[in-house]
């Protein structure tokens, strides 16, 4: 993909490239007005007329979310057919960055982190909007450590007509709950990615593993592996909170059942 840095995008110009996703290439863009810092998410993709006015209608529905641990869009425009979003700057970083992959957490980190993801979520709920891609790199650290839900505008990489996944079964698949990966994404589905998180910062490791087709299997027919072969001392509450059928999940509503988890 073409490097955009030292380009002007709407009323920013592209000081240099933050990060690179499956759909989207970020950079920290400088408002040529007023010097304010943003982060510029230039889709990977050229739109139709329609893909557009769907693209349009969709940052519209974004840029309205207002959440202490929500990333705001500020803006957005499309350049040339090819889409972009003008997000609030998180100087420091992703959760993943912070946290490469292989990396344990005290479930005391791990409880601050998610009560703040999960709060943000039950907002999204409320708001009708479904995450789909909850993960650590897609959670950003504020200015104060406070955590910064990234990603709303997941849908927005599936309007071009290349796309062969179908639109509700967008993501990233080692997070992906069962129901998501059948086409049938629901607010249950971004506890269970923000469970797979949690799983994964205990124990280092993601619950399954493999090929695309082989992770999607093993997230519909098989429970995961129990964190006690990880953690022997994990408590009951923690344990619980990784569940396979959506009905089964805990509300996304201020973390409940995390507030209880304990380590040793």
């Amino acid at each position: 993909m073409t490097d955009r840095t030292g380009q002007q995008l709407g009323n920013y110009r592209l000081l240099r490239l933050l990060g690179r996703g499956g759909f989207a290439t970020v950079y920290l863009g400088e408002h040529i007005h007023l010097n304010t810092l943003a982060a510029i998410k230039v889709l990977d993709t050229r739109l139709s007329s329609d893909g557009i006015d769907q693209f349009r209608e969709e940052a519209r529905t974004i840029a309205r979310l207002e959440h202490p641990n929500i990333v705001r869009v500020l803006d957005f425009g499309v350049e040339e057919t090819t889409p972009f979003l003008v997000m609030g700057y998180a100087p420091n970083g992703t959760l993943r960055q912070l946290y490469p992959t292989g990396t344990r957490l005290p479930a005391s980190t791990i409880v601050t982190y998610v009560k703040q993801a999960a709060a943000a979520l039950y907002y999204a709920h409320t708001q009708k909007l479904i995450h789909r891609d909850v993960k650590p790199e897609n959670m950003l650290l504020g200015r104060n450590s406070e955590v910064l839900l990234s990603d709303f505008g997941l849908a927005m990489g599936t309007f071009s007509s290349s796309q062969d996944t179908p639109r509700d079964a967008s993501g990233t698949i080692a997070y992906m709950a069962p129901e998501q990966a059948r086409g049938k994404p629901r607010p249950a589905s971004d506890q269970y990615a923000l469970a797979i998180t949690v799983y994964e910062w205990l124990c280092g490791t993601r619950p399954f593993n493999g090929s695309y087709e082989e992770i999607a299997v093993q997230h519909v027919l098989h429970e995961p592996p129990s964190l006690y072969r990880f953690q022997p001392d994990i408590s009951p509450a923690m344990e619980a909170v990784v569940l396979s059928p959506p009905v089964g999940r805990a509300s996304t509503n201020n973390a409940r059942p995390l507030r209880r988890c304990q380590v040793g």
